[in-house]
């Protein structure tokens, strides 16, 4: 399914945006120092806002009904920003988590029906190289009733996953690394390097590729996947679209970045193909990106307040230190930019439900050059 020999380099009409950006004195070292300040207005109808400041590696973003923001942190914080203010105090706190490397509290999900029963779902690493989702009831106590949905996942320091998300039919979708291990991705009796499909209780849906076969994890959705760490689905079609970081130098050719449409018990080819390779029966992405840019999440723009974006696809950058932009028709693209550059290490980007676009900051995560209010929650709002 490749799309062209250059997929990656063909950032139509890369426009670099930033407002509210650091002084140059706080840029981190790379491509943030050269985005130009002052322009986000002219060209594309927005600016940038600070929403919070001084968290520590905010790893994932979502909305309750009530309005409240709810973000994860990596030590293992449940955090709220409520009336544009962030309480000071945790909502939660992860007893268990181990957090080193790249793990620790990862993904937040809610229940499709959080309104009525309060669920709430996080994946984290926990005891030794593991990683494990599970599911609280929110209470004005606090978090109650703890379940496991699914643990044992292989982890390790690095290539943890671990993003969760519930798709349109209502089922539980769960992105795994491959814990550095990478002929695990290929192995179809590990958790590692998979998207997992699970009921909301943690039960195996029935319709699941490989329910009842011989020495197959029936969890297993797709395989073949190094480390994915974004997904959503298109608006329309309700194609799932996932990010995935590429080999790092250890393990293969540095680069190999990639967008992937993600389909019912598909092989996406590591450590088998990488980068632009094709071979029969394995899937090659639909956009790949050397050099490096570390995609760290995704999400399609639903809204209305930024009609120029409806219907497109957005992930933050970590290596690269940006948020791109892709335009969609259907399964073809049409164009891609760089929307905003200058604050470093971008990890999520969510869509409020004010309309406005959120990205958080991941410059205290031992790879960044923080600000001195780094880690940020920042979004993008009309200029007028």
């Amino acid at each position: 399914m490749s799309f062209t020999s250059s997929c990656a380099v063909v950032a139509l009409t890369a426009v670099l945006f930033v407002a509210c950006a650091r002084t140059p004195a706080e840029h981190p070292q790379g491509e943030g120092q050269n985005a130009k300040q002052g322009t986000s207005e002219a060209n594309s109808g927005f600016k940038i806002e600070k929403v919070a400041g001084g968290l520590e590696v905010p790893w994932s973003i979502v909305w309750a009904p009530d309005g409240r923001m709810i973000l994860t942190e990596r030590p293992g914080r449940v955090r709220v920003i409520e009336n544009g203010t962030l309480r000071p105090q945790p909502l939660f706190v992860v007893p268990d988590v181990e957090s080193t490397g790249e793990s620790g509290l990862m993904s937040v999900a809610l229940h499709p029906q959080f309104s009525s029963n309060h669920f709430i779902y996080l994946s984290y690493a926990y005891a030794r190289d593991k990683v494990r989702v599970a599911r609280y009831r929110e209470t004005p106590g606090g978090f109650v009733d703890p379940k496991t949905i699914i643990e044992d996942i292989p982890a390790a320091q690095f290539h943890a996953g671990c993003r969760i998300r519930f798709g349109p039919d209502g089922k539980l979708y769960i992105t795994t690394g491959d814990a550095t291990q990478r002929q695990l991705a290929q192995q179809l009796n590990s958790l590692a390097g998979k998207t997992l499909r699970l009921n909301d209780d943690g039960t195996v849906p029935q319709d699941n590729p490989f329910v009842g076969k011989a020495d197959v994890r029936p969890e297993i959705w797709t395989y073949g996947h190094r480390n994915s760490q974004g997904m959503d689905w298109q608006p329309g079609t309700n194609l799932m679209f996932q990010t995935e970081h590429g080999p790092s130098g250890f393990d293969g050719p540095e680069g190999g970045d990639e967008v992937n449409i993600v389909e019912r018990g598909k092989n996406y080819g590591w450590p088998i193909i990488h980068h632009q390779e094709t071979r029969a029966g394995l899937e090659s992405p639909l956009l790949e990106y050397t050099p490096a840019c570390a995609p760290a999440s995704g999400m399609f723009y639903r809204g209305s307040v930024f009609s120029q974006f409806k219907g497109n696809f957005f992930f933050g950058c970590l290596r690269g230190e940006r948020l791109i932009r892709v335009v969609l028709d259907g399964r073809r693209v049409v164009s891609q930019e760089d929307l905003v550059k200058g604050y470093g290490r971008i990890r999520d980007v969510a869509e409020g439900p004010d309309g406005f676009l959120y990205f958080s900051t991941s410059n205290r995560d031992g790879r960044g050059k923080p600000a001195t209010d780094d880690d940020r929650i920042m979004r993008l709002v009309p200029s007028q």
